[in-house]
């Protein structure tokens, strides 16, 4: 009967446990998706899907589109490019892409400045 006991209390731990952390993770993707769809809308469709295109896989970076990632800025930039990069798809190489991120961002920040 104690064996029976102490099984149904670890049990019960363990669900308080997963109760007590799902909630938390809803609210990070949530508070990704409200940023997601704070930022998209600071940059145009062409220039973010070309961010994305260089940043996660060969494409050539459009300069004009500079403009528009700096505007957006870097906070949003970098956010997005995490949210992608935490796809499961992706997994692995998530230090591939934000390094990708983080020399797209300085190369816009260099052309803004001089233009």
């Amino acid at each position: 009967m104690a064996k029976l006991s102490s099984h149904v209390t670890a049990l019960f731990i363990v669900v308080a446990l997963v109760c007590a952390f799902v909630p938390v993770f809803s609210v990070e993707e949530a508070e990704a998706k409200t940023l997601w769809d704070t930022c998209l809308v600071k940059i145009t469709p062409k220039c973010a899907l070309n961010m994305i295109a260089v940043v996660f896989g060969n494409g050539t970076l459009i300069e004009s589109c500079c403009q528009d990632l700096v505007q957006e800025g870097k906070l949003c930039h970098d956010n997005l490019i995490k949210y992608i990069a935490d796809r499961p798809s992706l997994i692995g190489r998530e230090t591939q892409y934000l390094k990708k991120r983080d020399d797209v961002w300085s190369h816009c920040v260099s052309i803004s400045k001089t233009a």
